[in-house]
């Protein structure tokens, strides 16, 4: 694809994108939202502020932002498992007169986990943790009760610690200090001390289902709001009674209204997408070509003669051919070996986020090209000039199952996977194939999240990107930006880091850094034995390092499992974003171990940091068939937490969202984002891009089953 109809597409995505979050609100889906809890002002499922016991559909993610009594929130949440419900939250509060700020922001995360499940008889039953990672303002467990009465009402009862025992019903075990202003710190770490401790209050709440799409709430709240209401004056608490109504959209929008506590109007707008309920309803992609069946041998003996196979003239016709047609579906092919009987194909996917729709399409191709004597075909899917598992298919096989109902499942059956494919040689190779040159200009967004001086930060501007591939493996690229609107050079704050300040001295980056060069690189990847891959890159890593990267990777096709070792020197660059380099520099790399268990990857990397830091990160990510993935990652080294500053240590939220979802449309764009509450120099891990597990994952066997559905699509 050219340049130019490259940056075409993506206008066109971006503006398919705004148009679907715009119509989200009416969108038809196919579920009721009525059936499904709503979202509190602390977003989780539950009536006003106080929680319940209902859980979300499986996969399901919510955005919501909540006001009242100059409290403004902005949270996220994720079902990351049936049982399992996690979220961030970011609050702004007004008049807050706590650790040196008149207009306060917290940062907090909630966990919590349902452990009985509804039925006829008995009700859900859910533990939840609040604010159990954050400075402790918003600290509170629960453990709540929930029931139907029929579709329409449902209540809910609780007893909770924390913020949630203002009424002191119980007096619970150990003791629980009370917070004050003066005790307000910057937070970041467990509260783990004080869970489940201290005096027990008592919550509930009624939720009437008056339509489909209205829902009438009223609840008894056992948070007091001491440090708001009566030690700071933020706004005056006189009753427990909080009421409210919220109006469901189909497409899962929640807008709320409330009276809360006898002297408050709060409000609330929630949107709540789920991997599994695109906006378009499903794939809006073209239909594939069909099989293109062969005659009997018996109608037709001479078609099946293989002498056609001796001539180099024929054996190019064909390849040529083959990649034309590849060409039409969004395909490359990168070499091709043929005899009179077999055929193996190097195919690039240009197109398509699930591998096995690719390989599907490839091999329809393939009947329709190659002559009926060629009865094996193998298709080896290449990532990076790098030969990932691949698949062998009967050809027979593909003309008998085409419309069979179960046609996906007899062809992952009866195919033949070999971890290790052959090699790509230079005598198979398309002719012309390399060099290859690409380039691209898309819009780029960078953000600076929750600085207590200035919550968000953000930077609008162009990315001018071009890489040519000299040969198999062996790509050199770059890219430079330029700002067109923002204000992340307005950030006066100077770093207070005792450590190396590889990440913190980022406002000098973005001050003098525009227009930058943000990466020159050469690398090249490689398969350097059975079941390994290889990485060499050096140059202009990223916006901040420079150096060289190397990394190997130890992934079989068939174990839920792979290793992988990375080894860096690097240095620090100069802050204008040219080609200066600083005197800082640091020998860094991890080892790193993947498990993947059905629709979670779990992640530990150990070694050493930028700043010199000894630990590890862990993370886990919830995956989806359709490419969605949602994840949190938490980094603990040898540095203290006063050390490390404000937020204790390094962590996150992370989301990757495929284009093709809002879309409909196949594409392998697959955009990523990670929430930080604020990063700092501790735990930070060098940026550089094109790490193997990455390009390899899409080929191991947990990820090609997963997908395997698409295969005839």
């Amino acid at each position: 694809m050219s340049g130019k109809a490259a940056f075409r597409t993506r206008l066109r995505t971006g503006v398919s994108v705004l148009c679907i979050f715009a119509g989200q609100a009416v969108a038809a889906q196919e579920f009721r939202p009525g059936d499904w809890p709503s979202m509190t002002l602390f977003n989780v499922p539950g009536a006003i502020e106080t929680p319940s016991a209902f859980t979300k559909p499986d996969g399901e993610l919510s955005f919501t932002i909540g006001h009242f009594a100059g409290m403004t929130r902005y949270q996220f949440g994720a079902q990351v498992h049936p049982r399992l419900f996690g979220g961030f939250r970011y609050t702004e509060i007004q008049d807050f007169d706590a650790a040196g700020f008149s207009t306060y922001y917290d940062r907090s995360f909630d966990l919590r986990f349902t452990a009985i499940e509804e039925t006829d008889l008995l009700p859900a039953v859910t533990v939840g943790l609040q604010d159990f990672i954050g400075t402790g303002i918003y600290g509170a467990e629960y453990v709540v009760a929930s029931k139907h009465l029929g579709r329409r009402l449902r209540v809910s009862g609780g007893a909770g610690w924390g913020r949630l025992a203002g009424n002191s019903v119980l007096s619970g075990f150990g003791d629980r200090p009370r917070l004050t202003p003066d005790q307000v710190e910057e937070g970041g770490e467990p509260n783990l001390d004080t869970l489940f401790r201290g005096e027990i209050g008592a919550f509930g709440s009624v939720e009437w289902l008056v339509r489909d799409n209205l829902l009438l709430k009223a609840e008894y709240s056992s948070d007091h709001y001491t440090l708001e209401s009566e030690e700071l004056g933020v706004f005056d608490r006189a009753s427990a009674l909080n009421f409210g109504a919220t109006y469901l959209t189909e497409g899962g929008t929640e807008l709320s209204a409330y009276y809360m506590y006898g002297s408050e109007i709060g409000i609330s707008l929630s949107f709540n997408f789920n991997p599994d309920r695109p906006p378009t309803g499903g794939s809006l992609d073209g239909a594939p070509f069909p099989i293109t069946p062969r005659p009997s041998r018996a109608a037709a003996p001479e078609a099946y003669a293989t002498s056609w196979s001796e001539s180099a003239e024929a054996r190019a016709a064909v390849s040529s051919r083959l990649s034309e047609v590849l060409l039409l579906e969004r395909l490359e092919m990168e070499g091709l070996r043929i005899d009179g009987t077999s055929a193996t194909l190097y195919l690039r996917n240009s197109g398509y986020g699930a591998q096995p729709q690719a390989m599907g399409r490839a091999a329809r191709l393939m009947t329709t090209v190659l002559p009926p004597s060629v009865e094996i075909f193998t298709i080896v899917p290449m990532s990076a000039g790098m030969e990932l598992p691949s698949f062998t298919f009967r050809r027979s096989d593909l003309e008998r199952n085409e419309v069979a109902a179960d046609g996906a499942e007899r062809m992952l059956a009866s195919a033949a996977v070999a971890s290790t494919p052959p090699r790509l040689r230079r005598a198979d190779e398309v002719e012309e194939f390399y060099p290859r040159f690409q380039w691209q200009l898309e819009p780029y967004m960078r953000t600076s999240l929750f600085d207590p001086s200035n919550p968000f930060r953000a930077d609008l501007g162009l990315r001018l990107g071009a890489g040519t591939e000299l040969a198999k493996g062996l790509v050199f690229s770059g890219s430079v930006t330029k700002k067109v609107v923002g204000n992340l050079d307005q950030n006066s704050r100077v770093s207070d880091s005792v450590l190396p300040h590889v990440r913190s001295d980022f406002p000098l980056y973005d001050e003098e850094g525009d227009p930058g060069l943000e990466t020159l690189q050469a690398a090249y990847y490689f398969r350097p034995g059975q079941d390994l891959f290889g990485r060499m890159t050096a140059g202009y890593l990223e916006r901040m390092f420079a150096g060289v990267s190397s990394e190997v990777l130890w992934a079989p096709y068939d174990t839920p499992f792979a290793l992988g070792a990375e080894l860096n020197y690097v240095k620090q660059r100069d802050y204008d974003g040219r080609f200066g380099l600083q005197d800082y520099d640091v020998v860094t790399g991890h080892g790193s171990v993947y498990y993947r268990y059905e629709d979670y990857l779990a992640q530990v990397d150990v070694g050493r940091y930028l700043a010199g830091d000894d630990g590890a990160t862990f993370k886990l990510e919830r995956t989806y068939g359709n490419g969605w993935k949602v994840g949190a990652f938490a980094t603990f080294t040898d540095v203290s937490a006063s050390d490390y500053g404000e937020g204790s240590f390094d962590k996150g939220i992370t989301l990757t969202i495929p284009m093709a979802w809002f879309s409909g449309r196949s594409t392998t764009a697959v955009p990523e984002f990670t929430m930080r509450p604020l990063q700092r120099d501790g735990g930070a891990r060098l940026d550089v891009g094109g790490r193997l597990y990455g390009l390899v994952e899409k080929g191991r066997q947990e990820r090609v089953e997963e997908q395997w559905g698409r295969f005839w699509r």
